[in-house]
Parts: structure tokens; sequence; C-alpha cells
């Protein structure tokens, strides 16, 4: 079957919702994490469990909202998520109490997981078709990572404008204030995506017919579950998954130890989005050029390295130089294999027409570090404040590369060199 191909703006779409619906559950908490232990006075561990009932609730979803993109076209599926997702926000913004934040983010547990991920996931195989599957997810992640640059951009912008004197003098109540504001330009924004999402997000009739099934039956799901690929993508996306839930602590790390301010602290967060879209728009390139099994495989290694240089006590508060070169590092390998773990599907043999089922398959295993890794940093580093807290988590970081190492050299071993099956349904 030849691939029809779909235009730009369909993925630009897709990646612009893609981040949009996780900027209020996760991306302001990266940029702005001394911020929000201060203003909703919470400790890392009570962040990190708030984080896991966002992982529990999702952990539920993951197998349901699998075949549910397999019966839906994503537009419907990708705006209502946007617009749940973003009403949630004006409750964020009331800063709730620890009870009511816990639900709360129980709630966009629902919205970007059960409603969303393999939509979106979907979407983008859709696009990529048979040859183009490393641009169509490098440039998924890397653009991703682009609008969340964006947005802590802007929420930077807009936290300093409403700061009143210095920030070394900034009050609680004062943060509050401030934070607010980004909270509810954020809300507002997300929502407004959904609303683009709506009427722009469509399918032509042929190509909605071909990727969509009535009903996903158990014999379908078994033929999921046989495929060596599937159980192996599993490893792969939870060590990668760590990977990029411990990027998290680098703002809190330049305040930790390198003794910035949260603006300075925020700004290294933000510094950290603005490499995901070079590293995915570099995977996109040449990915679909070259061995992408591989590729996939040099990103963990990449990140394990980067990882060593924290955990073994290199990065001290004298050497700014040496910070944000390990943080290149580790940010170059853990966003290669953001950029490319979906990608690989289709080198995998999985059917397209499966793929949500699949990917709810997959995301079961793959991302119950939504889970685990908030409170195991939080009690890392509540327990060894300073760097010594900070070395365990990277110690993690090392451990988890390892095995991604590991699993990806074996499906580069059983998938790197065979000749790509049609996505023909």
């Amino acid at each position: 079957m030849a691939d029809k191909k779909l235009p730009w703006y369909f993925l630009l779409l897709v990646i612009l919702a893609g981040e949009s619906v996780f900027i209020l559950p996760f991306v302001l908490a990266r940029v702005f994490r001394p911020t929000v232990l201060e203003v909703f006075e919470l400790t890392n561990l009570e962040l990190g469990l708030c984080f896991s009932v966002y992982g529990i609730v999702a952990m539920a979803s993951y197998p349901f909202g699998g075949p549910l993109a397999d019966k839906f076209p994503p537009r419907k599926l990708i705006a209502g998520a946007l617009w749940m997702t973003g009403l949630g926000g004006f409750v964020y913004a009331t800063y709730p109490s620890f009870t009511v934040l816990k639900i709360l983010y129980g709630y966009w547990g629902l919205t970007t997981i059960f409603m969303f991920w393999a939509a979106m996931i979907k979407a983008t195989r859709i696009w990529g078709g048979t040859k183009s599957q490393g641009k169509a997810f490098g440039f998924l992640d890397g653009g991703r990572g682009l609008v969340g640059a964006l947005f802590g951009t802007l929420g930077v912008f807009i936290f300093s404008l409403f700061v009143v004197g210095e920030v070394s003098e900034l009050t609680t109540e004062d943060a509050r204030a401030a934070f607010s504001q980004v909270i509810l330009v954020s809300s507002g924004i997300v929502m407004f995506v959904g609303i683009l999402v709506w009427f722009f997000l469509k399918l032509d009739p042929e190509t909605e017919k071909r990727v969509i099934i009535d009903k996903i039956t158990t014999s379908q799901i078994k033929e999921v579950l046989r495929l060596p690929s599937v159980w192996l993508l599993m490893v792969i996306i939870l060590s990668g998954y760590v990977g990029y839930k411990i990027t998290d602590v680098f703002s809190l790390y330049a305040q930790d130890v390198m003794r910035y301010d949260q603006v300075q602290s925020a700004q290294v967060g933000t510094f950290l989005l603005y490499i995901r879209p070079v590293v995915g728009i570099l995977i996109g390139i040449l990915a679909d050029r070259s061995r992408i099994t591989l590729l996939l495989l040099l990103s963990f290694a990449i990140s394990l390295v980067g990882a060593l240089l924290y955990a073994m006590g290199f990065v001290l508060e004298s050497m700014t130089i040496m910070f944000f070169i390990s943080i290149f590092i580790v940010a170059a390998g853990v966003y290669g294999v953001r950029s490319l773990y979906f990608a690989v599907m289709q080198r995998g043999q999985i059917p397209l027409i499966l793929t949500g089922t699949a990917v709810g398959i997959i995301s079961l295993i793959g991302y119950t570090p939504d889970i685990f890794v908030g409170p195991s940093m939080g009690y890392l580093l509540d327990n060894s404040p300073g760097i010594e807290g900070h070395r365990h988590v990277f110690w993690m970081l090392s451990l988890f590369s390892f095995i991604g190492v590991i699993a990806a050299w074996y499906y580069y071993k059983l998938y790197g060199k065979k000749d790509l099956k049609s996505d023909n349904p």
C-alpha cells in the first residue's frame, strides 16, 4: 500500500498538543520546582507522591486508552483531553491542599493518558507512513521540547513580570501571586490548542478507514503480545523514561549545589528544555538515513556517561561550565532515547492498525516510573541534603541507563538488520 502523505501542519498540531497537555502537571514543576515546593508548601517527597498518584491512574488508563485510540479518530480524543486538562489548571491556580492536589494529579492522569497518549502516538505514526518514522518521532519529541521550552520561557517571563522587588527577597505570598498568573495563562493556552486540534487535525475518509478498527478482538491482543519487540520496548521505555523523569532535578541541583536563586534555577530548567528540540530534530534527520535501532543504543550509552559524571561527584559548585556541559550530555542521551523508542515500532513489525493497543500494553510497564521515580527522588533528596542526595539520584539514572543499553542492544540484534515489512494493515 502506498503512503498517502499528510500535510506538515498535521504533525505540527500533534507536536503542539503533545507538549501542551503536559505543561500543567509536569513542565511547570520541572522549570519552577523550587517555587512549586514553596508555594504549595510541599517537600520533595510530597511532590513525588502527587506524581505517583498521577502514575497509578495512568497505569490503569494505558490498557484501556490504547484500544480507544484504535477505535476513534485522534482529533476527537486529543481535543477533548486538552480541554479537560486545561480546566484542571484553574483548580491548580487556587493552591489547593495536599489532598486535593493529589486528586488533581489523578484527574490529570486520566485526561492525559486515557484520552490522549495512544492517540498522539498513533497520529504521529500515521503521519510518518512507512518511510519517515524516524523523522515523525524525532520531530515529535524535538518539537514537543521546543513547545515546552517556549512555555518555560513564557512562564519565567510572566513570573518575573509579577515579582515585586528583588528575587532574593521574595516572600511566599509574592511568589504565589506571580506563579498563579503563570498557571492561568498556561491553562488558557492549553484549551485554545484543543480548539485548533478539533478543527484542523482531520484525516481524509480513506486514511481514517485504514487506521480505525471497529472492535479489538482477543486474538489481536494476543498477536501483539507475541511480538518480542513489544516486550523489549517495555524495558526500553521504562529505562528511558526514568531518565526523562530525573531531568526534573536539574533546576533543584542548580539551587542546592550551584547556589542559584529561584529565577536562575528556573532558567536552568528552561535551558534544559531547549536542548530537547535540537536533539529531536537531529535524530529526525539522521534516523531514517541510518540504523535507527543503533541510534537508540548509542543514546542510552550517552545518557549513562552523563549520569556517571554527576553520580561520581565531578560537578561541583565552582564548576559552572562543567555543570552545563554535563546537563547537555545527559539531556542528549535522554532526549535521544525519547525521540526513538516509538520510532522503532515499525522496525519491530508492530502493525499500524494495532498501534494504539500495542502502545497501551507497552506503556503499562514502560511508564511505571510515573509511580516510583518521584517518591524515590524525593526520599533520596530529603534524606541526604545537598550534593549527596543528588549523587544518589544520578546513580539511579546510571543503573537504568545501563539496563537500557542492554535492552537496546538486544533490540538491535533482533531487528537492526531486517528489511522493513509494509505497514499495510
